[in-house]
């Protein structure tokens, strides 16, 4: 199956992406590591989906636990010469209605806009993350995939709200979503910076979209922002300390991958994680273990803390000027295969466009290629932005 790693139901209109759990169906995160493992409860968003009458169509592919680009290093997919997200994909060629995905490093951002269909990382704490297979909790959201922006709304008004199982989720019981907020007098900046990092391409598009919000009435200048390169050094800092520590509960004892030949309990653990890990996730950990070690703890992983506080409010500060900020949130109009040894890199330039709204909590939506992100609670006015140039048939 080019697109699911495992598939539960022809009449299914929505899917779920493999770090997300569905009862009695295999949850592995895109990794070796966690094969045959079947948890006995959904998430709290698929439960919801369920009750309000959707069929899970099946488990989409993701790379090993979100890390990579757009899911290429899943264990269980094919290999392709072009990269896509898979449930990405399935939006595009429009075999389910949505999609469910957990955003942590921005690769559901950017399987979007390459696959030409929209995404949604709600602000964080608005949607339940009960019954993900956590990675970096302080940042990671469940989002939404649609063909269109009122197909994001129509998913975030069932799954959205408060959820008490779950420590993160904000107390407000439901949240009202809008795609038709007035957008005419409304304010985006375009940051000079992030369009300085694009090809030619990904500039004019980005360009042409900004022209299409200004011909729908909205103010769009360009500003520059010095807080992006930290934003995504700092979050990398804390992704990767954050994933160290919860992936360190997958050694082969409980569930999952247990390697074959171990003479004792600490070959099982080495064993078990060599052989159950791709090379990127073990190079996450590895550097999440440095910046917590007793040298590093206080300049890296404490310092990041600090500064994300900073950003948060620098952030702040930018969108009492503005409505939105529009982003590339890929430097190429496409990916093509590459080595694993040169994932970690990648990713982290790529992050770039992506890293803030993890970071700090706050919204972003991937439509038509180009991405927008708001203050915390402004989905709608970015489902607006969007759908005044959807309405156009662009």
């Amino acid at each position: 199956m080019k697109y699911y790693s495992i598939k539960l139901a022809d009449n299914g209109n929505i899917a779920v992406d493999d770090t997300i759990l569905v009862k009695d169906a295999q949850s592995a995160a895109g990794s070796h590591i966690l094969e045959g493992f079947k948890p006995l409860f959904s998430a709290e968003a698929v439960t919801r989906l369920e009750k309000a009458g959707y069929v899970v169509a099946g488990k989409t592919h993701v790379g090993e636990f979100g890390l990579d680009l757009v899911g290429e290093f899943s264990y269980y997919a094919e290999k392709e010469d072009e990269l896509k997200g898979a449930a990405a994909e399935l939006i595009a060629k429009g075999e389910v209605k949505a999609a469910l995905g957990v955003d942590m490093n921005g690769a559901t951002r950017r399987s979007a806009a390459l696959s030409g269909v929209d995404f949604l990382k709600p602000t964080y704490g608005t949607v339940s993350r009960y019954g993900i297979i956590s990675c970096a909790s302080s940042g990671e959201q469940l989002g939404v995939y649609a063909g269109d922006v009122d197909g994001i709304k129509d998913v975030m008004d069932v799954i959205a709200g408060h959820d008490e199982k779950d420590g993160t989720s904000l107390k407000d019981e439901k949240y009202n979503y809008s795609t038709e907020e007035a957008v005419a007098g409304k304010k985006v900046c375009v940051v000079k910076e992030l369009l300085d990092k694009v090809d030619e391409d990904v500039k004019k598009d980005i360009l042409a979209y900004a022209d299409k919000l200004r011909q729908a009435g909205v103010t769009v200048e360009e500003v520059s922002l010095d807080f992006f390169d930290v934003a995504n050094t700092t979050w990398q800092i804390l992704m990767t300390a954050e994933t160290c520590n919860n992936v360190s509960r997958y050694d082969g004892v409980k569930y999952g991958f247990r390697a074959e030949n171990y003479k004792n309990i600490d070959e099982l653990y080495v064993n078990t994680r060599t052989e159950g890990f791709n090379f990127l996730t073990k190079a996450v950990i590895l550097y999440g273990s440095d910046v917590l070690s007793k040298n590093r703890y206080d300049d890296c992983f404490g310092k990041s803390l600090k500064v994300r506080r900073v950003i948060s409010d620098k952030f702040a500060s930018l969108m009492e000027k503005y409505d939105a900020v529009l982003t590339p949130v890929c430097s190429k109009k496409s990916y093509v295969t590459y080595e694993i040894d040169e994932a970690f890199k990648k990713v982290f330039d790529e992050s770039v466009f992506t890293a803030v709204p993890n970071l700090i909590g706050v919204p972003a939506l991937v439509s038509g290629g180009a991405q927008l992100m708001g203050k915390a609670f402004s989905e709608s006015t970015l489902l607006s932005l969007a759908k005044s140039i959807e309405k156009g048939g662009n």
